[in-house]
């Protein structure tokens, strides 16, 4: 882009400085943003036709990886201390949905102890993770 100065004539330089200040700020957004956007232990999810339309980003995530552990958030809790956990972070936020993500190689037995605990613990709704099936 040529611009045309009265007493030096044409500049034929680019300002490049807008350009990697949007280029830095963009940067900056995604480097905080992207480890926010993976909550709990990595589980290998089974897979579902549908899924729910309502994603709550505030959930409270329980993993059940396949070693047989459980993980609230990014804490590790033993089975006996999941319920007292879960009802402390219900007093937070009574309404707050809980996601729980387990492996696909777990037996249905161990899944619903997790439930059991989470609805004793005062849970309304608990929501299970699944891997959308893409078609």
């Amino acid at each position: 882009m040529a611009f045309v100065s009265p007493s030096k004539g044409f500049k034929n330089q680019i300002n490049v400085t807008p350009l990697v200040d949007v280029v830095l700020v963009l940067l900056i957004i995604f480097m905080v943003v992207t480890p926010l956007l993976h909550r709990g232990k990595d589980v290998t999810l089974p897979s579902a036709k549908t899924n729910d339309a309502t994603k709550a980003p505030d959930a409270i995530v329980i993993s059940l990886p396949a070693d047989h552990s459980i993980w609230l958030d990014a804490t590790r809790v033993g089975k006996d201390e999941l319920g007292s956990r879960l009802s402390a972070a219900l007093q937070h936020g009574p309404a707050s949905k809980i996601l729980l993500k387990g492996d696909e190689t777990l037996s249905v037995r161990e899944v619903r102890e997790v439930l059991a605990a989470a609805k004793a613990s005062g849970a309304r709704s608990v929501s299970l993770g699944v891997a959308e099936v893409k078609r």
